[in-house]
């Protein structure tokens, strides 16, 4: 039988009937048979239910997804029917952003390497840049970007993996305080439209402690910069790492509880530093499409050794990285066995030729068998977004879930679109 706990990491709308999965009113079933596996399904209503969860709880900001937890046109669309924006940090995501029909006012440009293309893409999109160099700052202006944020990078570390912090020092990202103090004053004698500041301390934070310390720094940043240049930000970008849940031991985190707190706590800063209040944005990409997604695995063959038991799928690391480059735990379902007693404790490997090809080190199943149907929770987020074709294996599908209905909203690669990248001669050439 299946743990609660467990399926309370699925999409809001899934539920388990005669020891069968369903997403969005779909059995599981049903969505392998017609798409294949590995298969990402997204659930509508909970993208839905995140981007209304955080508009509510904190309806003064601007939030604008970070796309690059999934750049995907059909999901952007969504969000900004919801009322969002986007956060792009390159030339693809910027073109969905703007193919998805979002505002330029919504964009944001981020990248601590951006090129002079990337640069002239954002200003004639009418994007806003946020700038992470201070040698930026000339390119910028002279491609004709009119409005931008200085990112400032504070110190502090935040409690999460090393992989996946941004606001230490000696991060790649953004400027100590000296630095964007000059950015700033440059900015402005160039004639650049300083908004304001942005700063992120890292991702998968399960409270806002890194987040008010941050914000604590950049009010006296921003002070020293009222008092010593006569500016101050109009635009406070906190950015995003608010944490989802990936297995049933850690903490739940509720999207509206943890935003709403982070804004009180620039509110609480400026206030302390007589500032005045700013547009507050937000920036969240995990937290609205993790637990959206489930990916879909079908177990290829069972191997029983005295130690472990491996349980290895159709996919693997070139369709989720995250085990392997920062040790992300995941949980699993047997997505059309579910009633059944789960009284075996496997680990589930990927097929690639790597060792290091674990998605789930231990996970209690009803004993696997070739053929069966696998669910992972919580792939919505960094899977798809960094896979690869590693072994020169071909990309899952994506599929948006609602109503009983799946559209696909990316398509499978094939051989053949691996093929096209290739230039090769069938001629058999002998040298002189």
């Amino acid at each position: 039988m299946f743990d609660p706990d467990v399926l309370g990491l699925f999409p809001d709308s899934s539920g388990i009937e005669d020891g069968q999965l369903s997403i969005g009113g779909v059995p599981a079933r049903a969505l392998a048979a017609e798409h294949g596996t590995p298969l990402v399904a997204y659930c509508e209503q909970t993208l839905r239910a995140r981007a209304r969860e955080i508009r509510e709880a904190v309806p003064e900001a601007l939030v604008v997804y970070a796309s690059k937890a999934f750049p995907n046109i059909a999901i952007l669309r969504l969000f900004a029917e919801e009322g969002l924006g986007a956060d792009v940090a390159s030339l693809g995501e910027l073109a969905f952003a703007r193919a998805a029909g979002i505002g330029s006012e919504r964009v944001f440009v981020h990248g601590n390497a951006k090129s002079d293309e990337e640069l002239r893409a954002a200003a004639e999109a009418g994007a806003t840049v946020v700038l992470d160099a201070e040698d930026e700052t000339e390119r910028a202006a002279s491609v004709g970007v009119a409005r931008v944020l200085v990112r400032v990078t504070l110190g502090v570390e935040a409690d999460t993996h090393e992989a996946i912090q941004t606001g230490h020092h000696g991060s790649k990202f953004g400027l100590p305080p000296a630095a964007a103090f000059r950015a700033v004053e440059r900015a402005r004698s160039l004639g650049l439209d300083v908004a304001g500041v942005h700063v992120h301390v890292g991702s998968q934070l399960a409270d806002t402690a890194a987040h008010d310390e941050t914000v604590e720094l950049l009010a006296s940043f921003a002070t020293l910069c009222r008092d010593e240049l006569g500016w101050e930000p109009a635009v406070v970008n906190v950015g995003g790492g608010f944490a989802v849940r990936h297995v049933p031991e850690e903490p739940e985190v509720r999207l509206g509880t943890v935003t709403r707190l982070a804004a009180d706590g620039v509110l609480r800063a400026w206030r302390a530093n007589d500032l005045r209040e700013p547009q507050l944005v937000l920036e969240p990409g995990r937290a609205l499409v993790g637990q959206a997604g489930v990916t879909l695995y079908r177990i290829r063959s069972v191997k029983r050794l005295d130690d472990v038991t491996w349980v290895a799928v159709d996919g693997g690391m070139s369709d989720n990285p995250r085990p392997g480059l920062y040790g992300a735990r995941y949980t699993a379902l047997s997505a059309a066995r579910a009633d059944e007693p789960a009284s075996e404790t496997v680990s589930v490997a990927g097929l690639h030729c790597e060792s290091g090809d674990v998605l789930i080190d231990d996970v209690l199943l009803p004993s696997p068998r070739p053929g069966d149907l696998l669910a992972i929770p919580v792939t919505g987020a960094y899977t798809l977004a960094m896979s690869s074709n590693y072994n020169a294996t071909a990309r899952p599908a994506a599929v948006l879930v609602a109503g009983g209905d799946a559209r696909v909203i990316r398509r499978r690669e094939t051989i053949d679109d691996l093929l096209a990248f290739e230039s090769y001669s069938n001629r058999s050439e002998t040298p002189m």
